[in-house]
């Protein structure tokens, strides 16, 4: 795994009640370790890629095949990574405490002492009409 370039930042003082600085900080590192810079061709071909929307973009955006090969690395990297920021986002919850808790499945944080059960999204166009 190649190093992050964020080792060098020092820890903060964020004061948030619900977390403390020392657990903040490593929920992010632990984040960004996770992130990944390069893909082999097994996990690349692990992915079905739709040969004829290559094909369309490389003729479209005047591409050749290794530009358009390296524009969906990319994109599965970004994907890869994109859902490691959604684990961010679901497991800070763990830190709140006083009945909190994120379970292994189902919904992404709930408190079953107040019957709350919440099922989280990060971006607006997540949701579909039976989630909204």
């Amino acid at each position: 795994m190649r190093s992050a370039p964020y080792m060098t930042i020092s820890m903060k003082n964020y004061n948030l009640s619900f977390i403390s600085d020392g657990d903040l900080f490593n929920h992010v590192k632990e984040t960004v370790e996770k992130y990944r810079f390069t893909i082999d061709l097994a996990k690349f071909n692990k992915n079905i890629i739709d040969p004829i929307k290559l094909t369309f973009d490389a003729k479209i955006y005047s591409k050749n095949i290794q530009q358009i090969i390296e524009s969906e690395i990319l994109r599965q990297l970004d994907k890869s990574n994109t859902n490691h920021i959604g684990y961010f986002h679901q497991n800070i919850f763990k830190y709140l405490g006083n009945g909190w808790r994120v379970p292994t499945k189902g919904f992404d944080v709930v408190n079953d002492e107040q019957k709350i059960y919440v099922e989280m999204k990060n971006k607006h166009n997540t949701m579909n009409s039976s989630a909204s």
